[in-house]
């Protein structure tokens, strides 16, 4: 499983979804990454991978677009 997750600055729920990231990604041969906004990419191309987007973070998971924080967590158990 490779997970992207897309965040910004000051976002508390940003972090959650990176430490939970983190924890699922430990002792397997799962990845993650995170892309902050205005840093790896404009708000542009976020609305170009994630056209319905209306809060940070958002997340795919093996390339599939999952949605928000609530989302992730319900998927990702860590």
């Amino acid at each position: 499983m490779h997970i992207e997750i897309f965040g910004k600055d000051n976002c508390p729920f940003c972090d959650l979804a990176v430490n939970k990231a983190q924890a699922a990604v430990q002792e397997t041969s799962h990845t993650y990454e995170y892309q902050k906004l205005e840093k790896d990419f404009s708000r542009e191309e976020l609305f170009e991978q994630f056209p319905t987007a209306r809060t940070f973070p958002q997340v795919r998971i093996d390339g599939e677009a999952i949605g928000g924080w609530v989302e992730f967590q319900k998927i990702v158990i860590a």
